[in-house]
């Protein structure tokens, strides 16, 4: 019954998500928590994996997913079901795309996607950042910890940083790594 409840989850999430892996953390959240699949912290740290290692987010947290709750064959019937939806709607398109690169609807409902995509990406960075820094909820003594004086810095570093055109992102994600790493071992994080 896991299975197919992890196929069904997340076949439903890779079917009604547009805009990619970002537009796809909230429906996850919450259906990895109805579920009970694990808490808001574990899925933070299996988001913060995702993101780190190679490929596709939807595939990476889905497979994550799938493992930690039905071994190998979870993580097969999960990650099958997040990328079925999109296999499917790619073959449909390409086998129409002059109809529908044309079509007035396509367009206005790209145009109407858009908003809803930067929207779910917004939803997805507040609750991701409030069970990071705020886990217990905001107060003034959560914004006064190391760990959040400390990723406040970091954040504030990367994003100077980023608008320098030659430095490559992979550095700047190299450099937030190794300061994480030295600030946690330096105030014993």
């Amino acid at each position: 019954m896991i299975f197919l409840d992890l196929f069904w989850t997340f076949f439903k999430i890779g079917a009604f998500t547009f805009g990619g892996g970002y537009a796809m953390l909230p429906l996850i959240q919450a259906e990895v928590e109805a579920h009970g699949w694990m808490t808001t912290a574990e899925l933070v740290n299996f988001i913060a994996v995702s993101e780190s290692t190679p490929g596709p987010f939807a595939v990476n947290i889905s497979t994550y997913v799938g493992t930690e709750t039905g071994g190998l064959f979870g993580a097969l019937c999960a990650t099958f079901g997040v990328i079925l939806p999109s296999y499917i709607v790619i073959l449909l398109v390409a086998r129409a795309y002059e109809k529908f690169r044309e079509s007035r609807a396509v367009a206005g409902c790209m145009s109407g996607l858009r908003p809803a995509v930067v929207g779910l990406i917004g939803a997805a960075t507040v609750s991701v950042g409030q069970a990071v820094f705020f886990p217990g909820g905001i107060s003034l003594a959560a914004i006064t910890t190391v760990p959040f004086i400390a990723s406040a810095a970091i954040f504030a570093l990367m994003l100077m940083l980023l608008f320098k055109k030659d430095l490559h992102p992979i550095k700047i994600i190299a450099l937030s790594a190794a300061l994480g790493i030295a600030i946690g071992y330096a105030f014993g994080l």
